[in-house]
């Protein structure tokens, strides 16, 4: 039924030319980014925690880009379901770095993001050149058979993340090209290097394939550029099959991710800001609610508060942690990779700040929570409420341990 009604909303897209498509997702954009507050904190929230640096006010404008840039890539699939000839709308600056590789017999490893239309790289990529693609499917079957057809309508195909390895090594190994999107957050993926400005964990693959078969990697930008899109390659980045695999697998993701992040930097509005990029945790660990990498602390003076701080580490050993202190208290505490801030009134603890995803009030400071669900937490909590979640806690360590971590499937 979900696949027929977005079918039936969407078929006049399909008729449409790309700019009016584009001027209804601008349309469509600016309304989701005021509807929908859980995309919406978390994209603000994202952006703050990145490196761009951005003012209160062009936050704002480049989150509400973002969404649009998303839903105009929406509503471009119907467009896309009957476009015969993509290079109307695409052009690659510089295809010969992939056609000499592929001319050589050798494979090659296409590494990119969810930038501009994503989907217009394999797109345009395999109706030049033999090749496939992961490509992760969604619940919903029949719409993911639709856009499964949009996806291979000129050549390629997509494999499944199951089958990714088995078969990405065949591909590879028969000279054809090797699409892999990377830059959404795995933390179960073993590897972990900054991004933006912050620690974030990614799947290793395209460096994993690339030192098993001495296939390079390129990196593969997008830019919607006057309503129609702008690919460009990479120089290939080849493998030293001499060096450590380990050393040589985080040179190499390093160095994909740095010709992706540069990109995204020049053109932060076009990247999917909406994906949780930093998390830290998979979901069998933490409960859903306290399940976030940046985390807002307001403390009293309370000595006996703060020796349980290190638990708080313990659970969240790699999440962004700020500090809010009382400041003659700043030298009694101590919290390994953390923030510290001060201060000496409570209303100083109402920053202006869209990094927090999570709050702690330690302080009882009631007008912290509607200041900060106003900016881009999801949820702030005191320690009354943590003690009615763990009703039975023996002190504050347990305490924290019991409301906060998953003792059991929920």
């Amino acid at each position: 039924m979900k696949y027929f009604l977005i079918r039936l909303v969407t078929l006049p897209l399909a008729y449409l030319p790309y700019p009016a498509i584009h001027a209804v997702g601008r349309g469509l954009g600016t309304v989701c980014y005021t509807l929908f507050p859980t995309f919406r904190k978390r994209t603000l929230s994202n952006l703050s925690l990145s490196n761009l640096n951005l003012s209160e006010k062009e936050l704002k404008k480049t989150a509400i880009r973002s969404f649009q840039n998303l839903l105009i890539t929406c509503c471009e699939y119907p467009k896309l379901d009957k476009e015969t000839d993509i290079h109307r709308i695409v052009t690659c600056d510089n295809p010969e770095i992939a056609n000499e590789i592929l001319k050589k017999g050798k494979g090659l490893i296409f590494f990119c993001g969810h930038q501009a239309n994503w989907e217009l790289l394999f797109l345009e990529g395999s109706s030049r050149m033999q090749g496939v693609a992961i490509g992760r499917p969604i619940k919903n079957t029949a719409l993911y058979d639709w856009i499964l057809s949009i996806r291979q309508k000129f050549g390629g195909t997509i494999l499944t993340p199951q089958n990714a390895i088995k078969e990405g090594l065949r591909a590879l190994k028969k000279g054809l090209f090797l699409g892999i999107v990377g830059d959404q957050g795995m933390p179960n993926s073993g590897y972990c290097c900054p991004f933006l400005g912050r620690l974030a964990w990614t799947s290793p693959m395209p460096a994993l394939l690339s030192y098993r078969t001495g296939a390079p990697i390129i990196t593969a930008t997008t830019q919607r550029i006057n309503g129609k899109y702008r690919i460009h390659y990479s120089a290939p980045i080849y493998p030293n099959q001499e060096a450590p695999q380990a050393e040589e697998i985080d040179r190499m993701m390093r160095q994909a991710l740095a010709y992706l992040e540069e990109d995204i930097i020049n053109h932060p509005d076009q990247w999917l800001w909406q994906h949780n990029r930093w998390k830290q945790q998979t979901p069998d660990r933490l409960k859903r609610a306290f399940r976030q990498e940046c985390i807002y602390i307001v403390l009293p003076d309370d000595p006996e508060l703060f020796s349980h701080l290190h638990t708080l580490r313990t659970i969240y050993p790699h999440e962004f942690i700020t500090l809010m202190v009382p400041e003659q208290c700043k030298s009694a505490v101590h919290l390994e990779g953390a923030e510290i801030l001060t201060y000496r009134t409570l209303p100083e603890t109402l920053l202006r700040d869209y990094r927090f995803k999570l709050v702690f009030d330690f302080a009882g400071y009631k007008p912290l929570h509607r200041h900060f669900l106003r900016l881009s937490a999801f949820n702030v909590f005191t320690l009354a409420d943590l003690k009615a979640l763990a009703p039975g806690a023996k002190n504050t360590s347990d305490l924290f341990t019991t409301a906060l971590m998953r003792t059991h499937a929920q």
